[in-house]
């Protein structure tokens, strides 16, 4: 509920602070005396686009301040946690318009964007009146206003859930197919690449190892020649025959000889086990580096088929395995792809079948609540002195989407026979006016309340007996919540809860306008005037006073 706004160098009001109450809150006064720039004003803090220079003439900025009551789970308080503001029972909006243009908000304090007033304004006021776009008149919010109706939430919910199992399911298969077309294009490139690889049968390390074994042979293929050699000079065709030789002709002389080839026969022959341990190691040494020429071909063969195949993929030699095995996975992928597709397309269809099922039942649905609303709306019109127009709820095919696959727009037609068209183009002014309040009054039984609802001249271009009807339905619209009511219509004027009067003043060459809270016995003059003009009779006024005992 809208309970204060305070407007500070706006247009032409210089300072103005206006406490509202719930019920149905009346505003009247002459033509241009600043009805519409209350409205303005209004919008201006709830961040509306509107007049682009609104700062009095001669102030710095103007400003406006709203205050609202946040009753417990009111839809301003998810909008307030969602931005990260404070909450609470109360809410503060103030907004500053500079005279340079720049316009600066805040909410509880807090600076924000106009957005964040907007998305604040939808959920805490309504306007109608016959220039609401934003409202009753957009084609565009008809689905969501008559599913609100007809309590479609949960049938909603399902289209929207079986809306996204469906596009999941066809991405999947969109994923699928591009993917088994990406296969097949390098069906043959796998094929010969797998078998290739798999044939070598690369492992990991083993490029380090054939190196490493290659270059052990390589060395020993150098050196043998000369291990070999030296074993030759060491055996016995070299340094053991001669020393052989030579230890059995000083071993034969020994005797002859007194003692003195003693000591140069124990020499020689700890010379020969030296000899003897050389020679074996340098035999063990010759073993042990044989080997078959034909392995040194071998691993050079493999070693450079495995070089060989890493630089055809780019890959290092020691991921030529893991590349095997990826390029495996893909060739297993393309002939297991189509079982896959089907599965695929089995799944697409199954959910094309689910969201047809939950649409086509919502469309029932609506259908439904479409029949419930014209009626209801029928009912209101005869009142309002439209018995012979028609409201009628249409609702046309349209593409597939998350809210089903229904188009629905309001239409009227004023007269029997003549076509039925949108309610902006087809409805005059004042029919029009009643229109909107008998649709508002339809759906706000349906929806309760929780928003102030401001009717901005909606009795325009009626009087009498339909005055007195449209007033009766603002007054009930609200019984349990929060009317502003621009009025130029006394019968309606009569009926408020509470009545301000808008007034223009002109000191010296400064116009100001400002308003004024009405008692009884200015509301019965109020009223008189209207009734009368600028001259108030006494007839006026006992036609007030009538008017006001209801």
């Amino acid at each position: 509920m809208l309970r204060a706004l305070d407007i500070r160098d706006m247009l032409i009001i210089d300072r103005l602070e206006l406490a509202f109450q719930p019920g149905l809150n009346v505003l009247t006064g002459e033509t241009g005396a600043g009805k519409s720039i209350l409205l303005d004003s209004l919008g201006f803090v709830l961040g509306w686009r509107g007049r682009a220079e609104l700062v009095r003439q001669g102030a710095e900025q103007g400003e406006v301040m709203a205050v609202f009551d946040l009753p417990k789970g009111h839809p301003a308080r998810a909008v307030l946690e969602e931005a990260g503001l404070p909450g609470g029972d109360e809410l503060i909006l103030r907004r500053v318009n500079t005279a340079d243009g720049r316009k600066t908000g805040w909410v509880n304090d807090r600076r924000v964007s106009g957005e964040v007033l907007r998305r604040l304004s939808d959920t805490l006021v309504e306007l109608h009146g016959q220039h609401d776009d934003r409202g009753l008149l957009d084609p565009k919010g008809h689905r969501d206003i008559l599913d609100a109706y007809g309590a479609l939430d949960a049938a909603r919910a399902e289209v929207r859930h079986r809306w996204t199992l469906r596009a999941k399911a066809r991405k999947t298969l969109t994923e699928a197919r591009a993917a088994l077309d990406a296969v097949r294009a390098e069906e043959d490139f796998l094929r010969h690449s797998v078998a290739e690889l798999q044939k070598l049968d690369p492992q990991t390390g083993e490029d380090a190892e054939l190196d490493a074994r290659r270059r052990s042979m390589q060395a020993a293929e150098k050196v043998r020649d000369d291990i070999a050699q030296a074993s030759a000079a060491l055996g016995y065709e070299g340094a053991e025959g001669a020393m052989a030789r030579a230890l059995r002709w000083l071993e034969g002389a020994a005797d002859r000889a007194d003692g003195r080839l003693d000591a140069p026969v124990a020499a020689l022959a700890r010379a020969m086990a030296e000899l003897d341990e050389a020679s074996h190691g340098v035999a063990d040494c010759l073993e042990s580096m044989a080997f078959d020429p034909r392995d040194l071909e071998d691993t050079e063969e493999r070693l450079f088929a495995l070089r060989g195949l890493a630089r055809k993929h780019a890959v290092l030699p020691d991921d030529l395995a893991e590349h095997t095995a990826a390029l495996a996975a893909r060739l297993e992928a393309l002939d297991a792809g189509e079982a896959k597709l089907a599965d695929c397309e089995c799944a697409v269809t199954e959910a094309d079948a689910g969201y047809d099922a939950a649409a086509a039942a919502l469309t029932k649905a609506r259908q439904e609540a479409a029949a419930r609303l014209d009626a209801a709306v029928a009912a209101e019109l005869a009142p309002l002195k439209m018995e012979r127009a028609v409201f009628t709820t249409r609702i046309e095919d349209a593409a597939p989407g998350p809210e089903g696959v229904d188009a629905v727009q309001f239409t009227v037609a004023t007269n029997p026979g003549a076509p039925a068209g949108a309610l902006n183009k087809i409805a005059s002014g004042g029919e029009l006016s009643r229109f909107l309040l008998a649709l508002k009054v339809c759906l706000s039984q349906e929806q309760g309340r929780g928003v102030t609802m401001i009717f901005d001249e909606i009795d325009r271009g009626v009087g009498g007996a339909t005055a007195d009807a449209v007033g009766r339905r603002l007054s009930a619209l609200a019984a349990e919540g929060q009317v502003l009511v621009v009025t130029h219509s006394p019968q309606v004027a009569a009926l408020g809860a509470h009545h301000w009067r808008v007034e223009k003043q002109v000191a010296g060459e400064v116009t100001t306008s400002t308003v004024v809270a009405l008692d009884p016995p200015a509301r019965e003059g109020e009223i008189a005037r209207m009734l009368s003009g600028d001259t108030v009779t006494d007839e006026a006024r006992a036609a007030a006073r009538a008017l006001l005992a209801g």
